[in-house]
Protein backbone atom coordinates (compact mmCIF):
# COMPACT_ATOMS: atom_id res chain seq x y z
CA UNK A 1 0.00 0.00 0.00
CA UNK A 2 1.09 3.43 -0.81
CA UNK A 3 0.00 6.54 0.17
CA UNK A 4 1.08 10.73 -1.20
CA UNK A 5 2.10 13.49 0.97
CA UNK A 6 4.01 16.85 0.39
CA UNK A 7 7.49 16.32 0.97
CA UNK A 8 9.09 18.02 3.66
CA UNK A 9 12.61 19.28 4.46
CA UNK A 10 13.06 16.20 6.68
CA UNK A 11 12.90 13.82 3.51
CA UNK A 12 15.48 15.93 1.94
CA UNK A 13 18.43 13.29 2.25
CA UNK A 14 15.98 10.59 1.16
CA UNK A 15 14.87 12.62 -1.95
CA UNK A 16 18.31 13.02 -2.89
CA UNK A 17 19.18 10.01 -2.44
CA UNK A 18 16.51 8.89 -4.98
CA UNK A 19 17.51 11.50 -7.18
CA UNK A 20 21.21 10.74 -7.58
CA UNK A 21 20.38 6.90 -7.88
CA UNK A 22 18.06 7.71 -10.91
CA UNK A 23 20.91 10.29 -12.20
CA UNK A 24 23.18 7.08 -12.35
CA UNK A 25 20.66 5.04 -13.70
CA UNK A 26 20.27 7.36 -17.00
CA UNK A 27 24.26 7.67 -16.97
CA UNK A 28 24.35 3.92 -17.07
CA UNK A 29 21.33 3.74 -20.08
CA UNK A 30 23.96 6.43 -21.91
CA UNK A 31 20.97 9.15 -20.98
CA UNK A 32 22.63 12.11 -20.59
CA UNK A 33 19.37 13.57 -19.13
CA UNK A 34 20.76 15.09 -15.05
CA UNK A 35 24.29 14.63 -16.18
CA UNK A 36 25.28 18.43 -16.04
CA UNK A 37 24.37 19.02 -12.15
CA UNK A 38 20.91 19.89 -12.59
CA UNK A 39 18.55 19.27 -10.41
CA UNK A 40 20.65 20.19 -8.26
CA UNK A 41 20.11 20.37 -4.58
CA UNK A 42 19.27 23.85 -3.86
CA UNK A 43 16.31 23.17 -6.58
CA UNK A 44 15.13 20.08 -4.55
CA UNK A 45 14.97 21.72 -1.77
CA UNK A 46 13.30 25.19 -3.32
CA UNK A 47 10.49 22.56 -4.56
CA UNK A 48 9.88 21.27 -0.75
CA UNK A 49 10.22 24.18 0.76
CA UNK A 50 7.63 25.89 -1.97
CA UNK A 51 5.53 23.13 -1.17
CA UNK A 52 5.52 21.77 -4.88
CA UNK A 53 7.50 18.80 -3.99
CA UNK A 54 5.57 15.34 -3.32
CA UNK A 55 6.70 11.70 -2.15
CA UNK A 56 4.92 8.36 -2.65
CA UNK A 57 5.57 6.13 0.77
CA UNK A 58 5.28 2.71 1.08
CA UNK A 59 3.43 1.45 3.97
CA UNK A 60 6.31 0.87 5.71
CA UNK A 61 7.39 4.59 5.83
CA UNK A 62 10.09 3.95 2.73
CA UNK A 63 10.38 6.53 0.54
CA UNK A 64 9.58 5.10 -3.29
CA UNK A 65 9.06 7.87 -5.66
CA UNK A 66 9.37 11.44 -6.09
CA UNK A 67 8.11 14.46 -8.16
CA UNK A 68 7.19 18.19 -8.45
CA UNK A 69 4.45 19.59 -9.45
CA UNK A 70 4.50 23.43 -10.90
CA UNK A 71 1.83 25.66 -11.83
CA UNK A 72 1.51 28.30 -14.15
CA UNK A 73 3.36 28.99 -17.33
CA UNK A 74 6.49 27.19 -17.72
CA UNK A 75 8.51 29.32 -19.83
CA UNK A 76 9.68 26.30 -22.04
CA UNK A 77 6.64 24.98 -22.56
CA UNK A 78 5.82 28.02 -24.87
CA UNK A 79 7.99 27.02 -27.97
CA UNK A 80 7.01 23.87 -28.79
CA UNK A 81 7.89 22.15 -32.12
CA UNK A 82 4.35 20.47 -32.52
CA UNK A 83 0.87 21.84 -30.63
CA UNK A 84 -0.19 21.44 -26.96
CA UNK A 85 -4.02 20.49 -27.59
CA UNK A 86 -6.40 23.09 -26.49
CA UNK A 87 -7.58 23.47 -23.01
CA UNK A 88 -9.17 25.99 -20.29
CA UNK A 89 -6.44 28.36 -20.77
CA UNK A 90 -3.24 28.25 -21.77
CA UNK A 91 -1.66 29.08 -18.58
CA UNK A 92 -4.24 26.89 -16.94
CA UNK A 93 -1.98 23.94 -16.61
CA UNK A 94 0.34 21.92 -14.19
CA UNK A 95 3.50 20.70 -14.96
CA UNK A 96 5.44 17.18 -13.73
CA UNK A 97 9.29 17.38 -13.11
CA UNK A 98 11.49 15.90 -11.62
CA UNK A 99 10.05 12.23 -10.92
CA UNK A 100 12.34 9.20 -10.03
CA UNK A 101 11.62 5.99 -8.54
CA UNK A 102 13.81 4.57 -5.01
CA UNK A 103 15.98 1.78 -6.76
CA UNK A 104 14.66 -0.44 -4.00
CA UNK A 105 11.10 -0.25 -5.10
CA UNK A 106 12.26 -0.30 -9.16
CA UNK A 107 10.52 -2.89 -11.62
CA UNK A 108 7.32 -3.41 -9.01
CA UNK A 109 4.77 -1.46 -11.23
CA UNK A 110 5.63 1.77 -8.67
CA UNK A 111 6.40 3.91 -11.99
CA UNK A 112 2.27 3.92 -13.11
CA UNK A 113 1.50 4.23 -9.33
CA UNK A 114 3.38 7.72 -9.01
CA UNK A 115 1.79 9.25 -12.66
CA UNK A 116 -1.92 8.28 -11.26
CA UNK A 117 -1.09 9.62 -7.71
CA UNK A 118 0.12 13.10 -9.15
CA UNK A 119 -2.37 13.08 -11.71
CA UNK A 120 -4.88 13.00 -9.43
CA UNK A 121 -2.90 15.46 -7.00
CA UNK A 122 -2.89 18.03 -10.18
CA UNK A 123 -6.77 17.39 -10.54
CA UNK A 124 -7.56 17.94 -7.16
CA UNK A 125 -5.71 21.39 -7.06
CA UNK A 126 -7.72 22.06 -10.11
CA UNK A 127 -5.83 21.76 -13.33
CA UNK A 128 -7.54 19.40 -15.94
CA UNK A 129 -4.38 19.59 -18.21
CA UNK A 130 -1.09 18.84 -17.18
CA UNK A 131 2.44 18.59 -19.13
CA UNK A 132 5.30 17.05 -18.66
CA UNK A 133 8.73 16.25 -20.99
CA UNK A 134 11.15 14.06 -20.89
CA UNK A 135 14.92 13.13 -23.04
CA UNK A 136 14.55 11.57 -25.98
CA UNK A 137 16.37 9.04 -25.07
CA UNK A 138 14.82 7.88 -21.86
CA UNK A 139 12.26 5.33 -23.70
CA UNK A 140 11.27 4.06 -20.27
CA UNK A 141 10.13 7.33 -18.97
CA UNK A 142 7.86 7.65 -22.47
CA UNK A 143 6.29 4.38 -22.47
CA UNK A 144 5.74 5.18 -18.44
CA UNK A 145 3.35 8.66 -19.60
CA UNK A 146 2.33 6.85 -22.64
CA UNK A 147 0.51 4.14 -20.05
CA UNK A 148 -0.55 6.31 -18.03
CA UNK A 149 -2.56 8.51 -20.40
CA UNK A 150 0.04 11.31 -21.67
CA UNK A 151 -0.09 12.30 -25.37
CA UNK A 152 2.77 12.98 -27.03
CA UNK A 153 2.80 16.64 -28.56
CA UNK A 154 6.41 17.60 -29.82
CA UNK A 155 9.68 18.61 -28.53
CA UNK A 156 10.45 21.96 -26.60
CA UNK A 157 14.11 22.54 -25.91
CA UNK A 158 15.34 23.20 -22.32
CA UNK A 159 18.21 25.07 -23.10
CA UNK A 160 21.66 23.37 -22.35
CA UNK A 161 19.39 20.35 -21.20
CA UNK A 162 18.80 20.02 -25.24
CA UNK A 163 15.75 18.88 -26.71
CA UNK A 164 12.70 16.97 -24.83
CA UNK A 165 10.06 14.98 -25.90
CA UNK A 166 6.86 16.78 -25.00
CA UNK A 167 3.41 15.61 -23.49
CA UNK A 168 -0.05 16.05 -22.26
CA UNK A 169 -2.68 14.79 -20.19
CA UNK A 170 -6.08 16.51 -20.21
CA UNK A 171 -8.78 15.52 -17.73
CA UNK A 172 -12.24 15.30 -18.77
Amino acid sequence: MYSFRKATLEDFDQIWSILESARELLKTQNIDQWQNGYPNRKVIKTDIKAGRSYVLVHEDGALAAMGAILVGIDPVYTAIDGKWAESAGEEDYASIHRTAISPEFRGKGISSIMMSGLVKICAELGYKDIRTDTHKDNKVMQRVLTKSGFEYRGEIYQGDQAWRQAYQFLLT
